[in-house]
Order: C-alpha cells, then structure tokens, then sequence
C-alpha cells in the first residue's frame, strides 16, 4: 500500500514521503490517524498545495515539544507509594502515575509520553525515566519514589 506521509514517523520517513507499508498498518494506524493519505494522483495534488501548512504545522509541533522539554529537564517527580520497610513497593509505579504526579507539579506530561526503560518501578528510590514528546524530541528526568507513611 502506498502512502504520502503527512508528517514524520520515526523509522518510516519524513513529511511528503512516498512509502510504501503493509496494508493493516496503513488503513488500521496511518490513514485513521491523519498520518497519510493513499498515493493517488489527486491525493499527490492535495498534498502539494496543503505542504506549506503542514510543514508549518510540523514546525510548530517540534517547538512546542522542545520547549515542554526545557520544563521537564532536569526536573524530579515525587511519586509516594505503600511500602515495606525494606523498600520494596506494594504493587509497582507505572506511566499513569508518574503523569498524575508530574501534572500536581505542573509539569505537562502525558502517560502515553513516558518510558520506562525498565519496566515498572517496584522500589523506592531515584529513577531516570525517558520521555518521548515529539519523534525527534526526547527528555530524559527523573522519578523518585518515597514510601508513602501511614
């Protein structure tokens, strides 16, 4: 299935990419999204007098998400959680936490963003977590988990 990319993927191409993909992947992510469009004549007339704005709007994506970068940089989000006195956690911390205690300290940060490189956190301690905000913007901070207190 071909397809005129709409913006960039990371390992598939840049805005205005003709690609070439699996037909699932194109009509079950790509095409529902607003990622591409089908590589027809019409479609390749479309594209050509939408580029301006969709490189402009490409644009605006990436400085937004560098400057969520900037914020979060550096930062450390505190995320307390029911633990044993050793230090080991009732359960684990996850993405959705993480993001629920970065927005209480205002920090702009969607679960979905997150990336834990190794799994979910079972310990109290520092961690640092990766988070992917834009295909060619990622920031790396930090988590630390404190024993909650009863």
């Amino acid at each position: 299935m071909e397809l005129i990319l709409l913006e960039k993927i990371k390992h598939l191409g840049d805005l205005g990419d003709v690609v070439d993909v699996k037909p699932g992947y194109g009509r079950n992510f790509l095409l529902p999204q607003g990622k591409a469009l089908q590589a027809t004549d019409s479609n390749k007339k479309v594209f050509e007098d939408r580029k301006a704005e969709l490189v402009k709007k490409a644009v605006d994506s990436i400085n937004a998400a560098k400057t969520r970068a900037a914020k979060l940089e550096g930062a450390v989000v505190v995320v307390t959680a029911l633990a044993s006195e050793e230090g080991k956690l009732y359960g684990s911390v996850g993405p959705a936490e993480i993001a629920r205690a970065a927005e209480g300290q205002k920090l702009d940060v969607e679960k979905s963003e997150i990336n834990l490189l190794a799994g979910p956190i079972r310990t109290t301690g520092e961690v640092k977590v990766l988070a992917r905000l834009h295909s060619e913007v990622e920031v790396e901070f930090s988590v630390k988990v404190e024993a909650e207190r009863a």
